[in-house]
């Protein structure tokens, strides 16, 4: 299933996911411009490398990519969910939610892979964390998705809550999967740092104490 776009209207620009979705371009841009060897010693400097963790590459690390599948999958999923977390928290707030989540993420990764010495990158984390931020401030929210039926793609709306429920689950259980063969020796998908963010940006979002968007914002006061 791939979302499309959402329902839910966003009252004030998008400036600061735009701006991330920015650097990262930059930075992929930057990536693709190096030889194998450079890239593999860039990855390897600001990625995450549980087995010598340098603080640092746990902000670092969420602006590198693997590839333009990883690049523009993660760019995508941000731009449908970020502009109304956005909306909601206010810019500065947002972008601290955002590498808040992120940290987490990395974090989670590193618990569950310490002795681990293959880089992990992506912004995969934080985006689960504004994913996780969506579900539960727009629960009822409809995502326009797309869905293959045998041969054929169709597009059907589904519910926030329920495509982001199957999402977490479907990194629950794909991250049970690959215990015992993780990224320690053999690299793949970060499974436990994208439930790590996720259930970060559940937390956050709370304790951050959002506005609500500016319709209702309005009508407070009428």
């Amino acid at each position: 299933m791939i979302p499309l776009r959402d329902s839910q209207p966003s009252y004030s620009p998008p400036v600061v996911t735009i701006l991330i979705i920015m650097v990262n371009a930059a930075v992929f841009l930057y990536e693709l411009s190096l030889d194998h060897f450079s890239l593999n010693y860039f990855i390897s400097l600001y990625g995450i490398v549980p087995a010598r963790l340098e603080f640092s590459s746990l902000l670092t690390s969420m602006f590198l990519h693997g590839g333009w599948m990883h690049f523009l999958g993660n760019m995508w999923f941000l731009w449908i969910y970020g502009d109304n977390v956005e909306d909601i928290l206010g810019r500065f707030k947002y972008l601290f939610f955002y590498l808040a989540c992120g940290v987490a993420a990395g974090l989670v990764h590193v618990a569950m892979n310490p002795d681990s010495r293959v880089p992990t990158i992506g912004a995969s984390g934080a985006i689960a964390g504004v994913m996780g931020a969506y579900m539960v401030k727009f629960p009822h929210s409809r995502i326009l998705t797309l869905v293959p039926v045998f041969f054929f793609l169709t597009t059907v709306e589904v519910p926030a809550a329920l495509i982001l429920g199957y999402w977490l689950l479907l990194q629950f259980f794909s991250g049970i999967g690959s215990l015992g063969y993780s990224q320690v020796s053999q690299g793949g998908v970060a499974w436990f740092a994208h439930i790590g963010g996720f259930l970060a940006g559940m937390v956050l979002i709370r304790l951050l104490h959002p506005r609500p968007p500016r319709r209702r914002r309005r009508d407070l006061y009428w």
